[in-house]
């Protein structure tokens, strides 16, 4: 009798299964015990067979999380210090809650649940429902509260984790189908977009986003292509003369760690801030002796409009060209509020405080690039 296929389970119901269990437990769970019973590894596990692969996909999908600013933690079991199979891993449910003080109107509450309705509906099947269980069947934890509280929390998480773009279902079918698709793509730095003819090879996620590797007709490259910087439609053609090769995947998430370990940027906070605490939890992040944060990036102008979010609270010691397009951004919020308060008159004063402060970043990120040097 021929061997069946494991069912393709998507890649962020995958991470949801591994959020919700790791919610859920107090005490941790293991390697094996994750890839024996959460939904999106259990599928693929094989009891004392080879699970290489498998792991490999757990390991990068550790990092996405902890790249969505979810504090994964790992333990140590006691007596076996530095055996990565004793490993145990859980999200501390205190660091992961809301601030005591943030409260909801109902009709607040109720939008939130709608929205968590509309992410399970959407994304999630009854497996995943069924994954937390599945885990404390094994023995992961003996209080029943705390399975109680992660599945009465579903809907409170369920938000948090991002949703796929809407580019992603019709190239997902374009590669089922071994099709090429065309579509518009904006380039960085460039204000129009412009038509892409490809054929796909991989949809892979990293470092939390949704990436497209392809064939690009016009150069004969291999390309990636951001799904969030796809505008308008995706269409289909050329059904079955374009199947992707086997591996395709695995190169092009090794391409982007690749190109991730090489781009770094050193980045001064302010001590105690969000920034700091949100850009220490990144992947890979080292700091100097003096303060310093060195971050790793695949793409400098989303890392760039990440700093910038960030205010006061962050400078860019280098690369300069990371440094620009912060200080770029920001004076562009400057514009906005200058024009803003010349439509509205009234409001000028409030404003004019915010453009002050805002002058004053864009200043300090000014100073910071001619004495190549700045305080946290």
């Amino acid at each position: 009798m021929p061997a069946t296929r494991a069912p393709r389970v998507p890649a962020e119901e995958r991470l949801f299964s591994l959020v919700l269990a790791l919610l859920s437990t107090e005490a941790g769970l293991t390697k094996a015990e994750i890839l024996a019973n959460v939904q999106g590894y259990r599928q693929r596990f094989s009891p004392g067979g080879d699970n290489a692969s498998l792991e490999r996909q757990f390991e990068r999908d550790k990092d996405d999380v902890r790249d969505l600013g979810i504090p994964l933690e790992t333990i140590e079991t006691p007596g076996a210090a530095g055996n990565n199979q004793t490993l145990r891993y859980r999200i501390p449910k205190g660091e992961y809650d809301l601030p005591l003080d943030v409260r909801f109107t109902p009709d607040e509450s109720a939008l939130l649940s709608l929205a968590a309705m509309a992410w399970r509906e959407g994304a999630l099947s009854t497996d995943s429902r069924r994954a937390l269980l599945k885990v404390r069947s094994a023995g992961a934890d003996d209080d029943g509260s705390s399975a109680a509280r992660g599945v009465a929390g579903m809907a409170a998480y369920a938000p948090r984790l991002r949703a796929r773009d809407a580019a992603f279902e019709p190239l997902r079918s374009a590669l089922d189908r071994g099709a090429a698709v065309r579509f518009d793509y904006i380039t960085p730095g460039e204000h129009a977009p412009r038509r892409r003819d490809l054929a796909p090879l991989a949809l892979v996620q990293h470092g939390g986003r949704w990436m497209l590797a392809a064939h690009e007709f016009s150069t004969g490259g291999t390309k990636n292509y951001l799904l969030s910087r796809i505008v308008g439609p995706v269409s289909v053609h050329q059904v079955g003369q374009h199947p992707a090769p086997a591996g395709a995947a695995e190169r092009a998430l090794a391409e982007l760690d690749r190109v991730w370990a090489e781009r770094t940027a050193r980045i001064a906070v302010v001590p105690g801030s969000d920034a700091e605490r949100r850009l220490r939890r990144r992947r890979g992040t080292e700091v100097t002796a003096d303060g310093v944060l060195v971050v790793h990036h695949v793409d400098p102008q989303i890392l760039a409009g990440e700093l910038a979010a960030f205010g006061p609270e962050v400078r860019v010691l280098e690369p300069a060209a990371l440094r620009e397009q912060v200080v770029s951004r920001l004076r562009a919020l400057v514009a906005d509020h200058t024009d803003a308060a010349d439509r509205t008159g009234a409001g000028a004063d409030t404003d004019g405080a915010d453009q002050t402060a805002d002058a004053d970043q864009t200043a300090d990120a000014d100073q910071t690039a001619e004495a190549g040097g700045a305080r946290g």
